[in-house]
């Protein structure tokens, strides 16, 4: 943490949770680059006010989606997105600010195309949530080898059990494996 230093967060802006998962399967298996053109088509011509809502997503005819480069299973996912964020399982912000993590992930993953991985991402990046470990991560994991000096990557359930010294900050210390993998990445040693 001393040679890394600080690191910066934007916690606890404001922040559409729909808005932010109908980016999120936009972006899966996709270059960042022709995913941005894909999901700012999408946002052109069916977003509002610059977001994309339940009521917009499920009013966008399948036929323009695929205009706009999204494929036939990430149609499926976002307008299973936007019905089950109108029957009241996708909480609202207000609401996600109240629940427990693990009723978010629970919630969340019931969404055709949003795994646990990227509610965790929603909880670290936009919520803020100062005790989230993502034990599947690749980063992490690589991460969690180096600061520990261990030969191989440890499986998730061990890492989920060595995490749990790092409670209730395991926020903080994933942050921090993140940055430990990168460095090892661009340097090819340790952070």
């Amino acid at each position: 943490m001393k040679r890394i230093g600080g690191i910066e967060t934007q916690w606890h802006r404001r922040f559409d949770p729909v808005d932010s998962l109908a980016r999120s399967i936009l972006y899966q298996q996709l270059s960042g680059k022709a995913a941005a053109t894909i999901h700012g088509r999408v946002l052109e011509r069916y977003g509002v006010r610059r977001k994309l809502t339940p009521g917009g997503l499920l009013a966008a005819p399948e036929g323009g989606l695929r205009e706009c480069g999204v494929s036939f299973n990430k149609i499926a996912a976002l307008k299973d997105l936007a019905a089950k964020s109108q029957q009241g399982v996708v909480p609202t912000l207000a609401a996600m600010r109240r629940l427990h993590h693990d009723e978010i992930v629970e919630r969340l993953t019931e969404v055709r195309g949003i795994g646990r991985w990227t509610v965790e991402m929603m909880l670290i990046f936009w919520l803020g949530r100062p005790d989230i470990l993502p034990i599947d991560d690749l980063g992490i994991r690589k991460g969690a080898q180096i600061v520990l000096g261990h030969d191989e990557m440890m499986k998730p359930k061990e890492l989920l059990a060595h995490g749990e010294l790092w409670a209730p900050y395991r926020t903080a210390a994933s942050l921090y494996l993140w940055r430990v993998a990168d460095a090892a990445k661009e340097g090819g040693g340790r952070a």
